[in-house]
């Protein structure tokens, strides 16, 4: 198995301050993101020709229609974002799909899975120990090759 630092993802009401923020004191620019049922941006340090390059993803919250956003990645509170608890999520890219799997299955620790539109990318997402979420981005083959 192997692991990089993949994105993080920040939660916030007010998106297109955070974007301005990102883009004018850290330089990084809005790139390509997959079809999500929730708005958000994704920033890139470098190229847009690759993901590995979108290293902050925005996660807006509309407090009027939240649906697709907890659809996907669960429900937050909303006074709870503030500080560090905006930070929704830490990433990684990830190989050995099947062994994590079984990993995780032995210890008893349950995955949330998902593959993500357009980009090739099948995801486990596990909570740490605090409730931060943790999320593993594999290769879409290695989970065609598991079957369904």
């Amino acid at each position: 198995m192997s692991l990089s630092l993949n994105h993080f993802s920040i939660r916030t009401l007010d998106l297109e301050a955070t974007r301005r923020f990102f883009e004018t004191v850290l330089g990084l620019t809005v790139g390509p993101r997959p079809d999500f049922n929730f708005p958000g941006y994704w920033l890139y340090s470098g190229s847009h020709d690759s993901i590995a390059n979108a290293t902050v993803h925005l996660i807006g919250m509309d407090p009027d229609d939240a649906s697709g956003l907890k659809a996907y990645l669960g429900d937050r509170d909303v006074a709870s974002l503030r500080g560090t608890g905006a930070v929704d999520h830490v990433a990684f890219f990830a190989t050995g799909l099947a062994q994590m799997l079984e990993h995780l299955r032995g210890l008893g620790i349950a995955a949330r899975q998902r593959t993500v539109p357009n980009i090739g990318l099948h995801q486990l997402f596990l909570d740490d120990p605090n409730g931060v979420t943790i999320e593993l981005n594999y290769p879409a083959a290695e989970q065609a090759a598991l079957g369904p």
